[in-house]
C-alpha cells in the first residue's frame, strides 16, 4: 500500500470482488454509452483498470476532463460482464464511487496518441519524450534495460569483481573519437574532457593492485550517431582483471552474457561458450567484415583468378569476391533491387549470374564467365545465384559482406533468425595506413600488447618485419552482426609502450606528456592485465529486438546530437563565458 492508493492498475482479479479500493493513475480513455453509462480506463505504471459509473454528477465531471490528466478514483471491485482476455485485470472492473482530480492535462489535443507513440515522427517523440514513455511498449524497454543491468551487475559480482566508479571529470586523451572539453573556471585556458572510456583509470586500479574490476560506466564521444550508436554520452560493461590473459576475459563473458541473452533476449537460445573465435583478416576474406552475422550461413569466396584474361572491363586488373546463395527463387527484379541496395551500403558496383534448375549460367554477368571452370570452383548446384563483387581488396570485400547480410536476410533458408549469435575476432592488426594521413597509425587500441611483445617491435625496427604484418592482443566480441565491444591484452611495460609508440611517430617524452599516470605508474611494477567493455544499449537494444539505439535509452539525443526535450545544447549568457575565460568566435552568415 503506498499513501494515495490501495492497489495498481494492473494487481487486481476476480478474488479481489467485494473489495473497496483506491487506484491512482492516468485517464487513458473515456467511453460513453446512451449518456447515462461511462466506462474510464485508468492507467498506471503497471497495468490498466476499466472504471464505470451510472453517476450523472461523475460522468459530467469526468468529461470535463482531458485525456491524460491523472486522478484518484476510489470505488468497489465487481466481476465483469464481458470479460476483456487483451487485459490483465480484463475479469473484473470498479464501480466508481468518486474521485479526485490530481494533475489536470491543460491540452485538448496530445502531440500522439500514447499507445501508438511508435507510429509518431521521431521528433515528435522526442520532444515529448515523457508522453512517449507513457507508452507501456516504450516503457516495457527501458525496464528491460533495468533488469539486463541489474542482473549484469549480479553476474559480474558472483564472478568475483568490485564495482568501483571512475572520474567523469578528466584529462583530454585520444581515445579514437572528439572529446567533450569541460572550461576549468579556476585554471583559464584550461580544460577538462569527459572520458570517452574509463581506460586509463580502469589500468591504473589494475596497477594500484585492485584484482578484477567492473563498472557500469558512462562514457562521452563526440560522434555522429548511427543505428547502433548513440551521440554524446552511451553506457558499457567496463571490467578490467590483472595477471590475466585473452583467454580469462573470454572465460568471463562466456559465462556472464549467454544466461542473460537467454533469459531476457526476444530469443531464448544463445551460443554456448567457447565462443567461436575467428581472426580479422579471415573474417574479412569470408564474412566481408569484422561484424559477421553468424546466423547466416553465406560466405564469401575468392573467384579473382577465374577473371584474369576477362573481357569485362569492370572485371579487369580487380580482386573479386563471389557470394553463392544456393535455392533462390528470386526474379531478376527482385535480384536487381536488392543489388542496388547493396550498392548504396557498399559505395560499389555489383553484378550477378544464376544457376537454373539444370545448373546452366544465366542471367546478368553470365556471358563473360566460362562455366565450367565457374561452376566446379564455387561448386554451384541448380538455382544458385552468385553475387560478384569487384574491386580493390578492401572494396570488393566490403561489399560481399554487405550482399551477404542483404541476400543472407531476403532469401528463405539462409538466416536462422531467432537465435543470438557470439564470436570473437582476434588477432587485429597493430598498426594501419592512415585514410587522412597516409602514415602508420595505430589500428584500434594504442595500450594493446603486440603478439610477440618487444622482440617483435624490435624485429620490425631493423627492417625484419614490416610493421603492417604486426598483430595485436586485441579482439571484439560480435553478436549477430552488432560489434558489442573491443578489449584487449594491455600494453603493461613501459619500454615496450614506448617502442609501440615510436612507429607512430611519438617518442617517449610524448608518452610521458599524454599519458603521464599511467606511463609513471607503469614504472612502479605493473601486473599483466587484460579488459573488455560491452555496450550495455547495445545489449539491450539487440535483447529488445529493436533496430535503433534511441529505443532503449530513456531520454535519448536525435541524431544531430540535440535534445530537443531539454533544448539542449544551448546559448549561454556572457557573463557565464566571461566567468570560464571563454570568447565564441560567431560564424559569419
Amino acid at each position: 500500500m503506498t499513501q494515495n492508493r490501495t492497489h495498481t492498475c494492473g494487481a487486481l482479479r476476480l478474488a479481489d470482488v467485494g473489495t473497496r479500493v483506491r487506484l491512482c493513475g492516468w485517464m487513458e480513455n473515456l467511453r460513453l454509452v446512451g449518456g447515462s453509462l461511462a466506462f474510464v480506463v485508468l492507467r498506471d505504471f503497471y497495468g490498466t483498470t476499466q472504471l464505470v459509473t451510472e453517476d450523472a454528477a461523475l460522468i459530467a465531471a469526468l468529461k470535463a476532463l482531458n485525456k491524460e490528466s491523472t486522478i484518484a478514483a476510489e470505488g468497489t471491485v465487481r466481476a465483469r460482464s464481458s470479460r476483456n482476455p487483451k487485459q490483465e485485470t480484463g475479469d473484473i472492473e470498479v464501480v466508481l464511487e468518486s474521485f479526485e482530480l490530481l494533475g489536470r492535462c491543460r491540452y485538448n489535443e496530445l502531440p500522439f496518441e500514447i499507445n501508438r507513440s511508435r507510429e509518431a515522427d521521431e521528433s515528435a517523440r522526442l520532444k515529448y519524450r515523457y508522453l512517449d514513455l507513457r507508452n507501456p511498449a516504450v516503457r516495457d524497454k527501458i525496464v528491460l534495460r533495468c533488469q539486463v543491468v541489474a542482473a549484469l551487475r549480479q553476474a559480474m559480482t558472483e564472478q568475483g569483481f568490485l564495482e568501483i566508479t571512475t572520474p567523469i571529470l578528466t584529462v583530454s586523451s585520444p581515445e579514437g573519437a572528439r572529446d567533450y572539453l569541460v572550461p576549468a573556471r579556476k585554471h583559464p585556458g584550461k580544460f577538462y574532457a569527459l572520458p570517452q572510456a574509463p581506460q586509463q583509470f580502469k589500468q591504473l586500479l589494475m596497477t594500484a593492485g585492485f584484482d578484477r574490476y567492473f563498472q557500469i560506466a558512462p562514457c562521452f564521444r563526440d560522434e555522429d550517431a548511427r543505428g547502433d550508436r548513440s551521440p554524446g554520452e552511451f553506457y558499457q560493461l567496463d571490467m578490467e582483471m590483472a595477471f590475466a590473459s585473452q583467454e580469462d576475459v573470454f572465460a568471463v563473458l562466456e559465462a556472464v552474457l549467454p544466461p542473460i541473452f537467454a533469459r531476457f533476449g526476444t530469443y531464448h537460445v544463445a551460443s554456448q561458450p567457447p565462443f567461436r573465435r575467428i581472426a580479422y583478416r579471415d573474417a574479412l576474406e569470408t564474412y566481408g567484415t569484422d561484424k559477421p552475422d553468424l546466423r547466416i550461413d553465406l560466405r564469401a569466396r575468392d573467384v579473382t583468378a577465374l577473371f584474369a584474361d576477362t573481357e569485362f572491363a569492370p572485371f579487369q586488373g580487380q580482386q573479386i569476391k563471389a557470394v553463392p546463395v544456393s535455392g533462390c527463387a528470386l526474379t531478376r527484379k527482385q535480384i536487381e533491387k536488392l543489388l542496388a541496395d547493396c550498392e548504396v551500403v557498399a559505395g560499389s558496383k555489383l553484378y550477378w549470374c544464376k544457376t537454373d534448375a539444370q545448373g546452366h549460367i544465366a542471367g546478368g554477368v553470365a556471358k563473360f564467365i566460362e562455366p565450367q571452370s565457374f561452376t566446379e570452383a564455387l561448386d554451384l548446384g541448380p538455382d544458385t545465384l552468385v553475387v560478384l563483387c569487384p574491386g580493390k581488396l578492401s572494396q570488393a570485400q566490403k561489399a560481399a559482406g554487405v550482399a551477404i547480410k542483404q541476400f543472407g536476410a531476403a532469401v528463405p533458408g539462409h538466416m536462422d533468425r531467432e537465435r543470438y549469435e557470439f564470436c570473437w575476432i582476434v588477432d587485429f592488426p597493430m598498426y594501419e595506413i592512415g585514410e587522412e594521413s597516409g602514415q602508420l597509425e595505430f589500428c584500434h587500441n594504442p595500450f594493446s600488447m603486440p603478439k610477440g611483445g618487444l622482440d617483435t617491435l624490435l624485429k620490425a625496427e631493423r627492417g625484419e618485419l614490416d610493421p603492417l604484418s604486426i598483430t595485436a592482443d586485441q579482439y571484439d566480441i560480435v553478436c549477430n552482426g552488432v560489434e558489442l565491444s573491443s578489449g584487449a591484452v594491455r600494453n603493461h611495460d613501459p619500454e615496450i609502450m614506448v617502442k609501440a609508440f615510436e612507429f607512430v611517430g611519438l617518442g617517449e617524452d610524448d608518452v610521458r606528456a599524454k599519458f603521464p599516470a599511467m606511463y609513471n605508474a607503469f614504472c612502479y611494477g605493473a601486473p599483466p592485465h587484460a579488459g573488455v567493455a560491452p555496450g550495455v544499449d547495445r545489449m539491450v537494444m539487440l535483447l529488445a529486438g529493436v533496430d535503433t539505439i534511441r529505443e532503449v535509452i530513456p531520454f535519448p539525443m536525435n541524431k544531430n546530437a540535440q535534445d530537443l526535450m531539454m533544448d539542449a545544447p544551448s546559448a549561454v549568457t556572457q557573463a557565464q563565458l566571461d566567468e570560464l575565460h571563454i570568447a565564441v568566435t560567431a560564424e559569419e552568415a
